[in-house]
Parts: C-alpha cells; sequence; structure tokens
C-alpha cells in the first residue's frame, strides 16, 4: 500500500513538470554575456613609494592593541630601512570611449605610477580626473587615439534580489577573470563611510575586483565591486551605479565632490521610541540635534522631529537620510515631511553646502614647514567612524603618504591633544600652534590612539 501511494505521488509529479518553469531555460547566456562584456573592463595595477617608519617611543597601550604592531616595532627597531615601492592591483571599465574610466578610489589613491591594461593587451598610462573618498570612487582618463568599446550604465534602483549579476575583474591579478551569482541584498550597511548603500552579492569577489563591474544580465553595470567580507565566502559588495552617475559631472569638471548640507543630527527609529512617539511603524530619521544656523534651523526643524520623507523620496531609515541630502544640488528648495506632536507636517528647506567638518590640510606656516596630514575637529560621526569613546583635540583624518606625517607614523584616527604643551581643543588651536614652524622644525605631540596616550615627535619638512 505504502508503495502504491510512494508510486502514486511520483506520477503526480512527473505530470507536474511541465508545467514548472524551466530554469536551464531562464538562465542568462552567460558565454555571450562574457564575450559582449569583457572589451569594456580593464585591469590597474599601481605602485606608490613608501617611505620608512619612523620609530617612535611607544606611550600606554589599551586593551585594543595591536599585537602585530607591537612585534613590528620590536623587531625594527634601530634597524636601517629605505624608501621602496609598493604594488597593487585593481579593476575598472571604461565609460567613455574617450577613454575615462571608473573604479574604486582606494585602487589608485596616493599612487605615483597608474598603469591601465586593456582586454587585448595593450597597456596605457591613466591620470587621474577626479577623486570622491567617501564614495570610493575615482575617475581616471587615458589616450589611446581610438575609440574605445564602453560599458554600458544601467539602473540600480530598479536591480531585484535573487537576480543573476556577472562580476568581470583582476582578482589576485588573474586578468578578465569572470564569476556569476545573484543579488543576495540591497541597502547594505557596512560601515565603509557615511553614504552606506550597498549591493550584495554572492558572485565571487576578491582582492583585485575592487573598482570592476558588476552586471546585470542585460549587460549593463548596475554596481561598483567594491568590498569583501574579512574570512567570508560568498558575500561581495557594489556601491550602486546610481551613486555614481550622481557624481560623475562633478569628477569630470571639478575634479572632486560638493555635497549638499541639512544641519540635522539624527539616529535610527526603534521600536520603544516609534511607540513613545505613537508611531506604529519604525521607519523615518529622529532628529536628535539641529545645528545652529543651518538650512534646517532656518527651516523650522525642532529636536525630536521624525523625518519621514525629504524631496518626494521616502526616508525607511536613517540612512536614508545623509545619502538623499548629499545628492541634493545646494540651494534647492525641499519639502522635508515631518512628524512632530502627534501629525506630519511640511517643512521648507533651501540645501546648503556640506563643508568638512573643520577639516583641512594643514600646513606649519608662513615659514614654509608643511605637515602633509590633514586633521578635523573632533564630531560624533568621526569618533564612530574611527572607535572613539571619548576624544580632546583634532582627528586626523588623512596622511599624505610622502610628507612629514607619514615619516612621524601618524595615522588617520589619531587624535592630536597637545603641540608642544599647548592643549589643542580644535583646529583653530591647531593652526595657531604651529603656524609660526619652519621646514626642519620638530613639533612634540601629545596623541591618542585608541585608549592609549604617548609622545611623538613630527619633523615639519
Amino acid at each position: 500500500m505504502h508503495r502504491f501511494r510512494i508510486a502514486s505521488w511520483l506520477v503526480l509529479f512527473a505530470l507536474a513538470l511541465p508545467s514548472l518553469p524551466s530554469l536551464a531555460a531562464s538562465s542568462p547566456d552567460f558565454v555571450a554575456l562574457a564575450k559582449e562584456l569583457k572589451p569594456s573592463v580593464v585591469n590597474i595595477s599601481t605602485s606608490k613609494t613608501v617611505r620608512p617608519r619612523t620609530q617612535i617611543a611607544p606611550g600606554p597601550r589599551g586593551p585594543q592593541s595591536d599585537p602585530f604592531e607591537e612585534f613590528f616595532e620590536r623587531f625594527f627597531r634601530g634597524q636601517p630601512q629605505v624608501p621602496h615601492k609598493e604594488r597593487s592591483l585593481g579593476s575598472g571599465f571604461i565609460i567613455s570611449k574617450e577613454g575615462y574610466i571608473l573604479t574604486n578610489d582606494h585602487v589608485v589613491s596616493g599612487a605615483d605610477d597608474i598603469k591601465v591594461k586593456l582586454s587585448d593587451g595593450r597597456t596605457f598610462t591613466a591620470s587621474v580626473k577626479g577623486l570622491d573618498p567617501k564614495l570610493d570612487l575615482a575617475l581616471l582618463k587615458i589616450d589611446t587615439g581610438e575609440a574605445l568599446p564602453v560599458a554600458k550604465l544601467g539602473d540600480s534602483d530598479q536591480l531585484q534580489i535573487g537576480e543573476w549579476v556577472m562580476a568581470i575583474g583582476n582578482p589576485f591579478g588573474l586578468e578578465q577573470t569572470v564569476t556569476v551569482g545573484i543579488v543576495s541584498a540591497k541597502g547594505r550597511v557596512i560601515g565603509a563611510g557615511p553614504y552606506d548603500d550597498f549591493i550584495q552579492t554572492d558572485a565571487s569577489i576578491n582582492p583585485g575586483n575592487s573598482g570592476g563591474p558588476l552586471f546585470n544580465t542585460r549587460g549593463e553595470v548596475v554596481g561598483i565591486n567594491t568590498a569583501i567580507v574579512a574570512g567570508g565566502q560568498g558575500i561581495g559588495f557594489a556601491t550602486p551605479i546610481r551613486s555614481a552617475q550622481e557624481i560623475l559631472p562633478q569628477l569630470r569638471e571639478t575634479g572632486k565632490v560638493v555635497r549638499g548640507w541639512l544641519g540635522v543630527t539624527v539616529q535610527p527609529m526603534t521600536e520603544e521610541l516609534a511607540k513613545s512617539f505613537g508611531l506604529s511603524e519604525t521607519k523615518g530619521a529622529l532628529v536628535s540635534e539641529v545645528v545652529a544656523g543651518s538650512p534646517a534651523e532656518k527651516a523650522g526643524f525642532k529636536r525630536g522631529d521624525i523625518i519621514l520623507a525629504f524631496d518626494g523620496r521616502d526616508v525607511d531609515a536613517v540612512n536614508d537620510l545623509p545619502r538623499l541630502v548629499a545628492t541634493t544640488p545646494i540651494g534647492k528648495k525641499v519639502k522635508v515631511t515631518v512628524y512632530r506632536d502627534g501629525k506630519t507636517r511640511q517643512l521648507d528647506a533651501e540645501v546648503g553646502r556640506l563643508e568638512e567638518t573643520g577639516s583641512e590640510q594643514v600646513a606649519a606656516g608662513e615659514k614654509g614647514g608643511t605637515l602633509g596630514l590633514s586633521v578635523s575637529d573632533v564630531t560624533p560621526e568621526l569618533m564612530r567612524a574611527y572607535g572613539l569613546e571619548k576624544a580632546q583635540g583634532v582627528v586626523v583624518t588623512a596622511i599624505d603618504p610622502a610628507g612629514p606625517g607619514a615619516e612621524a607614523n601618524l595615522r588617520p584616527g589619531d587624535v592630536i591633544q597637545e603641540v608642544n604643551g599647548k592643549t589643542i581643543a580644535g583646529v583653530k588651536d591647531f593652526r595657531t600652534a604651529v603656524k609660526g614652524a619652519k621646514k626642519g622644525d620638530v613639533l612634540r605631540l601629545l596623541v591618542q590612539r585608541r585608549e592609549g596616550l604617548f609622545y611623538m615627535t613630527l619633523k615639519a619638512g
């Protein structure tokens, strides 16, 4: 009897097979796609000069100290070192027949020499036309004297979870490698920057794929392969091509990106917070602070407002708002929907220009000395980005790899609290403290790194 039932089920399943969709029939022709798309993908190799580490007195180390760093400092203390070349590999794709190429900022940033190798084997020297570290994007240009094959840009907003995608790149130096997978998720926030909005895919992405294209089955670029999970398998992240398209005109025209600014500090909505405000959903961005004199203050924003929509686009999560504001043209008047005192209302705001939070490239002063670093006032955003629990002073946000700051072994995320015994409260104090330094002068810095404090010296270049 049981055998009969099993056989009956098998017969019924077999009869149903013709009505089921055929996976093979619906699969894209990856062979044809690869042949069509590979000519628009390039391999990128870079080199830069790395100066020797300068020994510094190791101050007290906190619980988060890096054991490898301690070993490095002990092993190399007193050892002669010389500048050397550091080489790296990446990928990119051609976006115009004139030779403009899109890739990641981290692939080319600080490079002395950039080589681009086409699919036909020819190699050209590339120049950097624009960089945007916040989105990790770079625009390059090569001159070949002929029209080049161009990758067609698609619409990443229309990308669906479960959709087939193809990555082409240069993983581990294995040129023109093709991998396929699906879109695993969208809108991923991985802590890479203030405008995280990554496409997650299980198409194999490895070191060297950075900057390469993620194609849909129509042969359109929908993402720029950017990051992987350390130790993770089958998990890669791509920047949506829409994000790049929004800033490409600025990169091409000015080489940098200017972003919009509203002037609010926001935090995520939780179920408990939503209930306390009388909301049934956790959508929106809760305003915890309004910056004095900002466009938000002028528009009438208040602490406790919940921003639900900005310029006609929904704010479903707190990370949506910075991206929407940043890509809005400066000076544009927008309507913002907020929830306040049990009802929604609309506020009219004029988007301002985002300044770099007090950050600036610092020169040692009027007598020619330079420090080769950028510092910023301490902000909640920078404290989160660098994992600082508490900090007083100025945060080092960028280092010139060939400058005095790099020679002194300063790093992004270090907090400078004193210069030559003078307490530093912000960028203004720092600028005053280094103003009189000339080339060759040595400055004594009190630096906070992680949870430890130590003194170090920096020689103005």
